[in-house]
C-alpha cells in the first residue's frame, strides 16, 4: 500500500452536497487544514434541495473550499475542473441514488453512475492522480444468501439496475487500473444514515410520515434486516482509504498489476427493521419529534417485499480492519438519537 500524504495537496469531491461528500469535506476541511477541496455537484432536485443547500452552507464558509455547480455526466465541465485544478485525489460520490427509483427513472441512474464515472475516469487517465476513491454499493451483492458478505463473494447478479450500475462502476475502474495504472478503490457502503441524511432513506422518510400522521409500510413483513452505518464511520473510513492506495507494481509478465482495491463499510451488525423501527420511535419521542403518547402500532403496516430490495445486508469489514486498521462501530441507538435531535432542530 501507498501512503498519500493529504497535507497540501488539492482533493476533488463529486456529490459535494450530498450527504456523504459534505461529512467527508467538512471531515478534511477539519482535518487538513492546508489542503485545497474542490467539490462538484449538480444540486438536483431527486430530494429537498434546502438540505443540500444546508450542507453546502457551512462548506462555503470555508476559504480552502471551492464549489463548482455541474454535472459528471457534463464531460468538458469534468475536464476543465481536472484541467483547472489538478487534483491529487480524486473521491466519486455522485451518483444518481435510489434502488427503487432506478426502476422508475432507468436514464438518470445510467446517465450519472455509468456515464458520468465513465467521465471521471477519463480525465483521471488524463490528468493522472495519486489515488481515485468511489463509492459503490452494498446493492452489488444482490440476494446472495451467504452472510456475511465478503468483497471476495461473487457479486454478479444484481436484482436493480442501481446495483447493475455500481457494480459496472467498479469493472471499469478495474480495467482503467489495468490500463493506466491509475490506484483506485471502490468502498461498497452500507445503509448509510444520521443527521441532514437523504430524506428518501427509510428512517428519515418515516420520521416524515410520522410526524404527518401517515402510516408507515414495513418491506417483507418487518423481516428484512439492514447493515446500518453512521455517517460519521463512513466518513472515517473513506478517509483512512484516501491515504493508503493500492500499491503500483509489475507483475511476472512485466506489465502492471492492476492496483486496485475494494472494500466493505459496514456495522457489521444487522438490525431486524422492526427493532429499528420501535428505536427510531423511542428517539424520536425523546428528542420531542413526537409526543409521549404516539400510537405507533396504528401507524404501522405490514407490506411484502418491494422490487430490487434485498432481505438482509451484513458486511464482512475484516479487510478494512486489516488494511486501514478501522472497523465502524456506532450504536443505532446513538446514531438515531443524533439524527432525531437534528430533525427537532432543522424542521421543528
Amino acid at each position: 500500500m501507498t501512503n498519500i500524504m493529504l497535507s497540501g495537496k488539492t482533493v476533488l469531491v463529486t456529490g459535494a452536497a450530498g450527504f456523504i461528500g459534505a461529512n467527508l469535506i467538512k471531515r478534511l476541511l477539519s482535518d487538513v487544514p492546508d489542503a485545497k477541496i474542490v467539490g462538484l455537484d449538480n444540486l438536483n432536485d431527486y430530494y429537498d434541495v434546502r438540505i443540500k443547500e444546508y450542507r453546502l452552507e457551512e462548506l462555503n464558509r470555508n476559504e480552502n473550499f471551492v464549489f463548482i455547480k455541474g454535472s459528471i455526466a457534463d464531460k468538458e465541465l469534468v475536464n476543465s475542473v481536472f484541467e483547472s485544478y489538478r487534483p491529487s485525489v480524486a473521491v466519486n460520490l455522485a451518483a444518481q441514488a435510489g434502488v427503487r427509483y432506478s426502476i422508475t427513472d432507468p436514464e438518470s441512474c445510467i446517465e450519472s453512475n455509468i456515464v458520468g464515472f465513465f467521465n471521471i475516469l477519463e480525465a483521471c487517465r488524463n490528468y493522472p492522480v495519486e489515488h481515485l476513491v468511489y463509492a459503490s454499493s452494498s446493492s452489488v451483492y444482490g440476494s446472495n444468501p451467504k452472510v456475511p458478505y465478503s468483497t471476495d463473494d461473487k457479486a454478479d447478479a444484481p436484482v436493480s439496475l442501481y446495483a447493475a450500475t455500481k457494480k459496472s462502476d467498479e469493472l471499469m475502474a478495474h480495467a482503467y487500473s489495468k490500463l493506466y495504472n491509475i490506484p483506485s478503490t471502490g468502498l461498497r457502503f452500507f445503509t448509510v444514515y444520521g443527521p441532514a441524511g437523504r430524506p428518501d432513506m427509510a428512517y428519515f422518510g418515516f420520521t416524515n410520515k410520522l410526524v404527518n400522521g401517515e402510516t408507515i409500510r414495513i418491506f417483507n413483513y418487518g423481516r428484512c434486516k439492514r447493515d446500518f452505518t453512521y455517517i460519521d464511520d463512513i466518513v472515517e473510513g473513506i478517509f483512512r482509504v484516501m491515504q493508503g492506495a493500492p500499491e503500483k507494481k509489475d507483475g511476472e509478465d512485466g506489465l502492471p498489476v492492476p492496483p486496485y482495491a475494494i472494500y466493505n463499510i459496514g456495522n457489521n451488525h444487522p438490525e431486524n427493521l422492526l427493532d429499528f423501527v420501535r428505536i427510531l420511535s423511542e428517539e424520536l419521542v425523546r428528542a420531542g419529534v413526537l409526543p409521549e403518547n404516539y400510537d405507533f402500532e396504528a401507524h404501522k403496516e405490514l407490506v411484502p417485499m418491494q422490487p430490487g430490495d434485498v432481505p438482509v445486508t451484513f458486511a464482512d469489514t475484516d479487510a478494512l480492519e486489516r488494511d486501514h486498521g478501522f472497523k465502524p462501530c456506532t450504536s443505532l441507538r446513538d446514531g438515531l438519537r443524533k439524527f432525531a435531535e437534528w430533525y427537532r432542530e432543522f424542521y421543528m
